[in-house]
Protein backbone atom coordinates (compact mmCIF):
# COMPACT_ATOMS: atom_id res chain seq x y z
CA UNK A 1 0.00 0.00 0.00
CA UNK A 2 3.27 2.35 0.37
CA UNK A 3 4.54 3.95 -2.94
CA UNK A 4 8.09 1.65 -1.88
CA UNK A 5 8.62 -1.24 -4.19
CA UNK A 6 12.34 -1.83 -3.05
CA UNK A 7 13.98 -0.83 -0.04
CA UNK A 8 15.72 2.72 0.12
CA UNK A 9 13.38 4.11 -2.90
CA UNK A 10 11.22 6.41 -1.62
CA UNK A 11 11.96 10.19 -2.21
CA UNK A 12 12.33 12.57 0.52
CA UNK A 13 9.21 14.55 -0.12
CA UNK A 14 6.74 11.38 0.65
CA UNK A 15 4.70 11.40 3.38
CA UNK A 16 3.74 7.99 5.09
CA UNK A 17 0.52 7.96 7.20
CA UNK A 18 0.12 4.77 8.84
CA UNK A 19 -3.11 4.71 10.51
CA UNK A 20 -5.83 2.76 11.98
CA UNK A 21 -8.29 1.12 9.35
CA UNK A 22 -11.15 2.85 10.71
CA UNK A 23 -10.55 5.77 9.18
CA UNK A 24 -8.11 4.72 6.21
CA UNK A 25 -11.42 6.06 3.82
CA UNK A 26 -11.65 9.55 5.24
CA UNK A 27 -7.77 9.64 5.09
CA UNK A 28 -7.80 9.24 1.27
CA UNK A 29 -10.87 11.41 1.05
CA UNK A 30 -8.88 14.21 2.88
CA UNK A 31 -5.62 13.65 1.20
CA UNK A 32 -7.66 14.11 -2.30
CA UNK A 33 -9.49 17.22 -0.96
CA UNK A 34 -6.83 19.08 0.17
CA UNK A 35 -4.62 17.84 -2.97
CA UNK A 36 -1.88 15.98 -1.17
CA UNK A 37 -0.83 13.46 -3.73
CA UNK A 38 2.70 13.08 -1.54
CA UNK A 39 1.24 11.09 1.03
CA UNK A 40 0.99 7.44 1.08
CA UNK A 41 -0.93 5.55 3.19
CA UNK A 42 -0.45 2.12 4.69
CA UNK A 43 -3.10 0.71 7.68
CA UNK A 44 -2.92 -1.57 10.82
CA UNK A 45 -6.13 -3.76 11.20
CA UNK A 46 -9.21 -1.79 11.64
CA UNK A 47 -10.07 -4.79 14.32
CA UNK A 48 -7.80 -3.23 16.70
CA UNK A 49 -10.14 -1.39 18.13
CA UNK A 50 -11.28 -3.95 20.00
CA UNK A 51 -7.34 -4.51 21.09
CA UNK A 52 -5.62 -1.49 22.16
CA UNK A 53 -3.21 -3.45 23.74
CA UNK A 54 -2.34 -4.36 19.84
CA UNK A 55 -1.61 -1.05 18.53
CA UNK A 56 1.54 0.35 20.15
CA UNK A 57 3.44 -3.22 18.62
CA UNK A 58 2.36 -3.46 15.66
CA UNK A 59 3.00 0.93 15.16
CA UNK A 60 6.12 0.45 16.59
CA UNK A 61 7.10 -2.60 13.48
CA UNK A 62 5.20 -0.75 10.87
CA UNK A 63 7.38 2.41 11.36
CA UNK A 64 10.49 0.50 11.58
CA UNK A 65 9.78 -1.37 8.11
CA UNK A 66 8.56 2.54 6.64
CA UNK A 67 11.85 3.45 7.26
CA UNK A 68 14.17 0.77 6.07
CA UNK A 69 12.19 1.14 3.13
CA UNK A 70 13.19 4.55 3.48
CA UNK A 71 10.38 6.76 4.61
CA UNK A 72 11.70 9.81 6.36
CA UNK A 73 8.95 11.16 7.48
CA UNK A 74 6.12 9.33 9.13
CA UNK A 75 3.15 10.28 10.79
CA UNK A 76 0.63 8.30 12.82
CA UNK A 77 -3.31 8.26 11.93
CA UNK A 78 -4.68 7.75 15.14
CA UNK A 79 -5.11 9.21 18.56
CA UNK A 80 -4.26 7.81 21.82
CA UNK A 81 -6.89 4.90 21.45
CA UNK A 82 -6.92 3.36 24.44
CA UNK A 83 -3.30 2.37 24.83
CA UNK A 84 -3.12 4.13 27.77
CA UNK A 85 -0.07 6.72 26.56
CA UNK A 86 1.91 3.77 25.52
CA UNK A 87 1.48 4.60 21.32
CA UNK A 88 3.23 7.78 22.35
CA UNK A 89 5.91 5.87 23.99
CA UNK A 90 6.28 4.09 21.17
CA UNK A 91 6.08 7.25 18.84
CA UNK A 92 8.19 9.49 20.81
CA UNK A 93 10.81 6.80 20.65
CA UNK A 94 10.51 7.29 16.68
CA UNK A 95 10.36 10.76 16.61
CA UNK A 96 7.10 10.36 15.11
CA UNK A 97 3.48 12.65 15.58
CA UNK A 98 0.08 11.37 15.92
CA UNK A 99 -3.98 13.16 15.49
CA UNK A 100 -4.37 14.89 19.16
CA UNK A 101 -6.95 13.15 21.16
CA UNK A 102 -8.32 10.54 22.96
CA UNK A 103 -9.75 8.54 20.40
CA UNK A 104 -11.38 9.24 16.67
CA UNK A 105 -14.55 10.09 18.24
CA UNK A 106 -12.54 13.16 19.96
CA UNK A 107 -11.39 14.40 16.75
CA UNK A 108 -13.85 13.98 14.14
CA UNK A 109 -15.92 16.09 17.03
CA UNK A 110 -13.07 18.45 17.22
CA UNK A 111 -11.48 18.62 20.53
CA UNK A 112 -12.96 21.70 21.85
CA UNK A 113 -16.53 20.04 20.67
CA UNK A 114 -15.92 17.20 22.30
CA UNK A 115 -14.96 18.24 25.61
CA UNK A 116 -18.06 20.27 25.80
CA UNK A 117 -20.21 17.37 25.61
CA UNK A 118 -17.89 14.54 26.97
CA UNK A 119 -19.43 14.56 30.13
CA UNK A 120 -23.11 14.96 28.67
CA UNK A 121 -21.70 11.66 26.64
CA UNK A 122 -20.85 9.21 29.51
CA UNK A 123 -23.67 7.24 28.11
CA UNK A 124 -23.21 7.69 25.02
CA UNK A 125 -22.70 4.55 21.98
CA UNK A 126 -20.20 6.36 19.13
CA UNK A 127 -20.77 5.00 15.78
CA UNK A 128 -19.09 6.65 12.57
CA UNK A 129 -19.84 5.96 9.01
CA UNK A 130 -17.14 3.20 8.98
CA UNK A 131 -18.66 1.33 12.01
CA UNK A 132 -21.96 1.78 9.89
CA UNK A 133 -21.10 -0.12 7.53
CA UNK A 134 -19.45 -2.65 9.68
CA UNK A 135 -21.88 -2.97 12.31
CA UNK A 136 -23.00 -6.05 11.41
CA UNK A 137 -19.52 -7.59 10.98
CA UNK A 138 -18.05 -5.39 14.11
CA UNK A 139 -20.68 -6.13 16.66
CA UNK A 140 -23.84 -7.89 15.92
CA UNK A 141 -22.02 -11.30 14.60
CA UNK A 142 -19.02 -11.08 16.83
CA UNK A 143 -21.45 -10.07 20.02
CA UNK A 144 -23.62 -13.36 19.11
CA UNK A 145 -26.45 -11.09 18.46
CA UNK A 146 -27.66 -12.54 15.50
CA UNK A 147 -28.55 -15.48 17.25
CA UNK A 148 -29.13 -13.65 20.73
CA UNK A 149 -30.86 -10.60 20.39
CA UNK A 150 -32.08 -10.66 23.99
CA UNK A 151 -28.37 -10.11 25.04
CA UNK A 152 -28.44 -6.30 24.04
CA UNK A 153 -29.55 -5.63 27.33
CA UNK A 154 -26.43 -7.17 28.47
CA UNK A 155 -23.76 -5.63 26.43
CA UNK A 156 -25.71 -2.31 25.93
CA UNK A 157 -27.62 -2.02 29.32
CA UNK A 158 -25.33 0.72 30.71
CA UNK A 159 -25.88 3.50 27.47
CA UNK A 160 -28.35 5.55 27.07
CA UNK A 161 -28.23 6.50 23.14
CA UNK A 162 -26.34 6.17 20.03
CA UNK A 163 -24.94 9.14 18.65
CA UNK A 164 -24.05 8.90 15.16
CA UNK A 165 -20.80 10.81 14.14
CA UNK A 166 -20.98 11.35 10.33
CA UNK A 167 -18.75 12.14 8.03
CA UNK A 168 -20.99 12.35 5.34
CA UNK A 169 -24.38 12.39 4.21
CA UNK A 170 -25.43 9.47 3.55
CA UNK A 171 -28.83 8.32 3.37
CA UNK A 172 -28.22 4.84 3.68
CA UNK A 173 -25.74 4.77 6.43
CA UNK A 174 -28.58 7.28 8.83
CA UNK A 175 -30.68 4.41 8.39
CA UNK A 176 -28.37 2.15 9.47
CA UNK A 177 -27.52 4.40 12.65
CA UNK A 178 -31.10 4.39 13.51
CA UNK A 179 -31.89 1.16 12.83
CA UNK A 180 -28.67 0.49 15.65
CA UNK A 181 -30.25 2.23 18.04
CA UNK A 182 -33.77 0.80 17.28
CA UNK A 183 -32.33 -2.80 17.78
CA UNK A 184 -30.15 -2.02 20.86
CA UNK A 185 -32.98 0.01 22.43
CA UNK A 186 -31.62 2.89 22.70
CA UNK A 187 -32.31 6.86 22.00
CA UNK A 188 -30.42 7.98 19.03
CA UNK A 189 -28.84 11.16 17.96
CA UNK A 190 -27.30 12.31 14.95
CA UNK A 191 -24.32 14.90 14.88
CA UNK A 192 -22.91 15.88 11.30
CA UNK A 193 -18.86 16.03 12.15
CA UNK A 194 -17.34 15.92 8.80
CA UNK A 195 -13.81 15.32 9.69
CA UNK A 196 -13.71 16.89 12.05
CA UNK A 197 -9.79 17.50 13.02
CA UNK A 198 -8.61 15.07 10.83
CA UNK A 199 -7.73 17.61 7.62
CA UNK A 200 -5.82 20.33 9.74
CA UNK A 201 -3.87 17.02 11.21
CA UNK A 202 -2.73 16.05 7.99
CA UNK A 203 -2.50 18.77 6.55
CA UNK A 204 0.01 20.04 9.32
CA UNK A 205 2.30 16.37 8.56
CA UNK A 206 2.59 17.08 4.71
CA UNK A 207 4.00 20.24 5.10
CA UNK A 208 6.57 19.94 7.92
CA UNK A 209 10.19 19.40 6.37
CA UNK A 210 11.20 16.22 6.19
Amino acid sequence: MTAADTIGQVSADRVLVIACGMIAREVLAVKERLDLAHIDLTCLPAEFHYYPERIPPAMDRAIAEAKADGYRHIFAGYADCGTGGMLDVVLERHGVERIAGPHCFAFYQGGAAFEAVADADMTAFYMTDFLCRQFEAFFIKPLGLDRHPELAADYFGNYEKVVYLAQTDDPDLDRVAEGAAERLGLAYERRFTGYGDLPAALGEAAKRPA
